[in-house]
């Protein structure tokens, strides 16, 4: 069997498609999978990690505002998808599958156009331009969030909700384990788990810095574990010191966090980012959470995941610019001191979860190629 994975730009593209390919890869391991991604994504980083090949086909999308770039964006079109029907007239593929980004949209049309089987998966909950754009050609649509149903009517009877498929130690850890290889088993009675982002949030660290000060440093019972993100580490690292807060053994301050399965699955709430692979990581091991969207990203789609979330009484969804002083330390206090309320919470975003994304997803494949033409 011979497949094409595409999507890039983005982790939150590039994670579901090497998931999906490793679940290809443990059923046929001689499989011939083959990434499609552009030059600058980080697909260049993760996919050669993972031991895949990689090829470019060069694409990038459109401005909201009138722009020279969006002339160089109209001659990519043409471009390339002229460059992906040659990539796929050269390796044959029996499948292409599409996980957003523009990357997709050449490939997974020049596919559809040479007659191969195509597929896509959403992991937000409102879809992406290029999904959008892919939706009636696309053989299968899966998503993550039933919400997302809504927007792709073309073929409606094409999409499946199928969630996200997470990495395997996700869904093997638990948090007596977790904790037990942590060494923080019998110390703590809660652990708190931040994070701003891998790159960093500033709005987010000042807060949780306040948080740490105002309620953590009172209560030797809680552990707290934050990464600052890479650029915000050494102005956080001050202002954290500065506060005394270095001196208190039940509060870690980190630049990123390389073992998240494990400080996920020991904590007892997590405030973090609503990136759609990271609900789907906080559904599988149950977590209660604060969610606070980042506002940087293309049409405030994590803020919508968060509210789909919200509505569900799955996570407690705050914006940055609600951020006043002391509404974080507000929500964590409330809820740390209300276990019924955790445990319903716990419940709900369970509810979210399908720990066997990658096995449907695959079984959907498979039995559509085996029927008859």
């Amino acid at each position: 069997m011979k497949v094409i994975m595409t999507g890039g730009g983005t982790g939150g593209h590039v994670n579901p498609a090497l998931a999906i390919a490793n679940t290809i890869r443990a059923h046929q391991p001689d499989a011939e999978i083959l990434f499609v991604g552009t030059s600058h994504g980080i697909e260049n980083k993760l996919v050669p990690a993972e031991g895949y090949a990689l090829r470019h086909v060069e694409i990038q999308g459109l401005r909201r505002r009138l722009t020279l770039e969006n002339l160089k964006t109209a001659f990519l079109m043409i471009t390339s998808l002229r460059d992906a029907k040659k990539l796929i007239r050269e390796f044959r593929p029996d499948l292409v599958i599409g996980t957003g980004g523009y990357v997709c949209w050449p490939v997974v049309r020049a596919a559809a156009r040479e007659g191969i089987p195509t597929a896509l998966h959403e992991s937000n909950a409102v879809p992406g331009a290029a999904v959008k754009m892919l939706e009636k050609y696309a053989d299968h649509i899966f998503v993550n969030f039933e919400e997302t149903k809504q927007y792709l009517t073309r073929r409606p009877e094409r999409v499946i909700r199928v969630g996200n498929p997470v990495k395997p130690v996700f869904l093997t850890i638990s948090r007596g384990e977790a904790r037990r290889e942590l060494g923080i088993e019998g110390k703590y009675r809660h652990m708190i788990l931040s994070c701003g982002g891998s790159m960093g949030a500033e709005r987010v660290n000042t807060e949780v810095l306040a948080l740490m000060r105002d309620f953590t440093a009172k209560h030797p019972e809680v552990l707290h574990v934050h990464a600052t993100g890479a650029i915000e580490y050494q102005a956080a690292r001050e202002a954290f010191e500065a506060a005394g807060l270095d001196r208190c053994e039940n509060i870690r301050l980190m630049e990123y966090i390389y073992d998240m399965p494990r400080q996920m699955a020991a904590a007892d709430l997590v405030i973090n980012r609503s990136g759609a692979m990271t609900l789907s990581e906080l559904a599988v091991l149950a977590k209660p959470c604060i969610l606070i969207p980042s506002p940087n990203v293309t049409n405030n789609h994590q803020y919508k995941n968060a509210l789909a979330l919200e509505k569900q009484g799955a996570a407690v969804l705050i914006q940055e610019k609600e951020l006043e002083s002391g509404r974080l330390t507000h929500e964590v206090e409330a809820l740390l001191s209300d276990r019924p309320r955790l445990a319903a919470m716990s419940e709900a975003i369970a509810a979210f979860a399908v720990p066997d994304c990658g096995e449907r997803i695959y079984q959907t494949l498979m039995d559509a190629s085996a029927r008859p033409s």
